[in-house]
């Protein structure tokens, strides 16, 4: 049975081809699939159905997709996989930083429309990782990972999901490098190994939020062409009696 049966999909697209295309795949999965044509219409269904995902087009008439998904923001967190122009780094950039899951380049086949749902859908759904400890990196800073908490100078520092999941691997390897396929393997899902693109777009989130000064970082750091490591916290701290 299709780990994906029952489940509630938005397809967003003013091409009616590509709805049907997405529909007709989808379908033979389990998935029930609702549609919108436009922006506007989308808002509307995504208050009044609660889909578990929703696919966004971007090119659209009037309120284009990222307007779309800016305003979907204001009310839902639903996993959103925008569909953009397949050499357009530009409008994937601007995409994720305005909170979309993932996207996906035109055109694309049956096999990585699933893939990349089931991995948004095992990404947003499955528990973040909380072990019982709280961590004092320095005076500056300190993870509440208990509480899912970051403290900077005593005030607390909102993350995103993904961002928590980042910054939690990292520190519990402080001193480690990263590489670059481990950290996507274990944050994003097997299916991202080679998008380094993520990794270096997420990895600048967390220095801008935690760095005093992100442009010569402190805490995270680049082992040019290998991946990241956290500051070896540890040897500064005193030892236990």
């Amino acid at each position: 049975m299709s780990e994906l049966k029952d489940k509630l999909i938005l397809v967003v697209d003013d091409e009616n081809r590509m709805i049907t295309f997405m529909r007709m795949n989808l379908e033979l999965e389990g998935v029930r699939v609702i549609s919108a044509s436009n922006g506007r219409e989308a808002l509307d269904q995504a208050r009044e159905e609660m889909p578990d995902v929703v696919l966004l087009d971007i090119m659209m008439p009037g309120m284009d997709g990222f307007e779309t998904l800016r305003r979907l923001r204001t009310f839902s967190q639903v996993p959103v996989i925008i569909l953009t122009a397949k050499d357009d780094e530009e409008d994937r950039i601007k995409g994720l930083e305005l909170g979309a899951d993932d996207y996906m380049g035109k055109p694309f086949s049956h096999r990585e429309l699933v893939s990349r749902i089931r991995a948004v859908l095992r990404r947003h759904y499955a528990p973040p990782p909380t072990p019982q400890t709280t961590v004092k990196v320095d005076d500056r800073l300190t993870i509440d990972f208990a509480r899912r908490e970051v403290l900077v100078n005593g005030e607390r520092v909102n993350l995103r999901p993904t961002e928590y999941r980042l910054l939690y691997h990292l520190v519990q390897n402080a001193g480690y490098v990263m590489t670059h396929e481990m950290l996507l393997t274990r944050v994003w899902g097997p299916e991202y190994r080679d998008e380094t693109h993520y990794l270096r777009l997420y990895v600048t989130y967390l220095r801008q939020k935690i760095e005093e000064d992100p442009a010569n970082p402190q805490y995270i750091l680049t082992e040019r062409g290998v991946g990241y490591r956290f500051v070896d916290f540890h040897k500064n701290q005193p030892a236990e009696d």
